[in-house]
């Protein structure tokens, strides 16, 4: 199989590691500038799937502090991941009309002005807004990162910066409920945004003093996929409201939402038809005809769906069922990330000893795992249980990303790696997306089943029961109620409020079940994967 290598420039092409040795080893050394680019824009992408999470650990001070409404309020995330969403898949392009450099640069220093506008907010209407505006510059620093390691760096040397990029995709949303947390407890919502300044300016300063300065590409306005480009974005932020939105508005009880659902379909088929048929198409979907891309992309997509959903729903369980604040929250959250800063660096030299695939199937295994370990909640059920299902799941998702990443883009060529960027990131934030919405009504649905089948136990015609009632009634009558009819009241009331609780705690189990599931099938997906004729672990060995 053709073997493609880059220099700085990304200028040398080599087919053989025999036909020309002297090239291979020229690419295994890479210029301290390429590492300044590569690391720069991890960082990047780092810091914008940070902002995604540090903001939703804070978002009921920030609601507070401008006076939004709890549903309201809602659309000061929604609208940052409607933009970023979008502007994934069109970066690829969108470098190549400006220029990598201009558009990285232009796009970070953006994303900082935008952080501290973001703090200085004073109503609902500005605040969204300027998040909107956030998400669309922040979205391009994650492909751009994505593009800059496949393009940048040798193969041998690939796994070492997808790792530093796996930081971002999976490290920063585990660490994020952390940051966010103890900023917002310690300091104030503001410093939630006020956080991105000081390592934006290291990010400016090492891309600034690394990428190549090339000249715009402004005749591309006119060649442009235009047709693809409106159908996509209008399709995907459709889709994006309608899952952020959904379970609030009674999904496809609202107009709203039916309109909107109507109109994703209509808009992401012709999407898809224009792409599959088009000359110069904005994103070269054929790449999902490969194997290892299409694969790879479908066990992303599953990633993202417990990935995201995961650092969703502990948080809501963390909040409602143990009455945890923010900063105890992150704290609990803190075993999903620390052991993955740990584990992530050391993965590239896994790769160098085991088939790349065996520690991808390993990895779902135990993300699989952890997920199950949670599904026999009780009302106990806190920090110290909750320790080690966290540290699996850390240990899981330090193994799986990097290697997936290297397979389902082994044999990806130049002109392909912003398809590719763009398709896999977008697509393991588009799994996040439906995977938080699928999961919050299935925390309702099956909050209401349980709820259920409990108070259909709970009959005044057994003994238990009223055995029970009698002694919380005897409890509000020695504890100042007077009255006895208002003590077997609140006595009801207790045992109500009592049935509630376990009926949320039993849902909870079930979205950790589901969770586990939807490994399971993403490491069905990863067994289908081939091994590439030269591991992006550097074949050479």
């Amino acid at each position: 199989m053709t073997a493609l290598q880059h220099t700085i420039n990304g200028a040398s092409t080599v087919s053989s590691d025999r036909a020309q040795p002297p090239t291979v080893g020229a690419a295994r050394t890479v210029s301290a500038k390429t590492w300044f680019a590569v690391v720069g824009a991890t960082l990047g992408a780092f810091m914008a799937v940070l902002n995604i999470q540090i903001v939703n650990a804070s978002l009921a001070d920030i609601q507070g502090a401008i006076g939004a409404g709890i549903d309201d309020g809602g659309w000061i995330s929604t609208s940052y991941l409607i933009a970023e969403i979008v502007v994934i898949p069109l970066s690829g392009w969108l470098a190549q009309l400006f220029s990598i450099r201009i558009y990285l640069l232009t796009n970070a220093v953006l994303f900082l002005a935008l952080s501290a506008a973001c703090a200085l907010a004073r109503d609902l209407p500005q605040m969204i807004v300027l998040r909107a505006i956030q998400g669309f510059t922040g979205g391009v620093l994650i492909p751009m990162a994505f593009t800059l390691i496949i393009t940048l760096l040798p193969k041998p040397k690939q796994p070492i910066g997808l790792a530093l990029f796996a930081l971002s995709a999976t490290f920063a949303p585990a660490i994020g409920p952390t940051i966010g947390g103890y900023l917002t407890e310690n300091f104030g919502w503001q410093y939630i945004f006020y956080v991105n300044l000081a390592p934006g300016a290291i990010m400016i300063a090492m891309l600034y003093f690394s990428l190549e300065t090339k000249p715009m590409k402004l005749s591309l306005l006119r060649q442009g996929d235009w047709p693809g480009i409106v159908t996509m974005a209008i399709g995907l932020g459709a889709l994006q409201t309608v899952l952020e939105e959904g379970n609030k508005d009674d999904w496809f009880g609202s107009p709203f939402i039916v309109r909107l659902s109507v109109i994703a379909i209509v808009a992401l088929s012709l999407f898809l038809l224009i792409e599959l048929t088009s000359s110069k198409p904005l994103l070269n979907l054929r790449l999902l005809f490969r194997r290892n891309f299409g694969f790879g992309i479908s066990a992303n997509f599953l990633l993202g769906i417990a990935l995201y959903g995961s650092v969703y729903i502990l948080p809501v369980y963390l909040s409602r069922i143990q009455g945890y604040n923010a900063e105890q929250i992150g704290m609990v959250l803190a075993w999903t990330g620390l052991p993955q800063l740990l584990l992530i660096p050391l993965v590239p030299r896994l790769m160098d000893r085991f088939d790349p695939r065996l520690l991808i199937g390993v990895g779902f295994a135990l993300f699989a795992a952890s997920n199950f370990m949670n599904i026999y909640m009780t009302a106990d059920y806190a920090t110290d249980q909750l320790f080690w299902p966290d540290v699996v799941r850390a240990i899981g998702q330090a193994l799986v990303m990097t290697p997936l990443s290297a397979v389902a883009t082994s044999g990806i060529e130049p002109e392909n790696a912003g398809s590719a960027s763009g398709l896999f990131n977008m697509m393991r934030n588009l799994g996040g997306a439906v995977g938080i919405a699928v999961l919050q009504t299935l925390l309702t649905k099956r909050d209401q089943y349980h709820s259920n089948v409990l108070m259909q136990s709970v009959s005044l015609l057994e003994q238990a029961t009223r055995a029970r009632i009698e002694q919380l009634t005897q409890y509000f009558v020695n504890h100042g109620v007077t009255d006895r009819t208002e003590a077997a009241h609140r006595a009801l009331v207790a045992i109500g409020h009592i049935v509630q609780k376990q009926a949320f705690i039993l849902a909870f189990s079930d979205t950790f079940y589901l969770l586990g599931a939807t490994m399971v099938v993403a490491l069905m997906a990863a067994l289908f994967l081939k091994k590439p004729d030269r591991l992006a672990s550097g074949g050479a060995h």
